[in-house]
């Protein structure tokens, strides 16, 4: 394995990394409001949820990234 093919998996696997933890980071916040709000007004358990699926979709990008630079390598 050459150096370029090590360092794209490299840049692939702080992709999926850095991106897990913004996730994480975005879910702990959004759970903890979507939580309250749901305590007080049952409703609005759906708009919490939605709110959960958008924060997930960054881990979501940054795999499609790791699957780009792992076939590019």
């Amino acid at each position: 394995m050459d150096i370029g093919t090590g360092l794209a998996l490299v840049g692939a696997g702080i992709a999926v990394g850095v991106a897990g933890l913004g996730t994480g980071l975005a879910q702990a916040q959004v759970g903890a409001a979507a939580v309250g709000a749901t305590a007080e007004n049952p409703k609005m358990f759906g708009k919490g949820l939605t709110l959960m699926v958008i924060s997930e979709t960054i881990v979501i990008f940054g795999l499609a990234i790791a699957f780009l630079l792992y076939t590019k390598a």
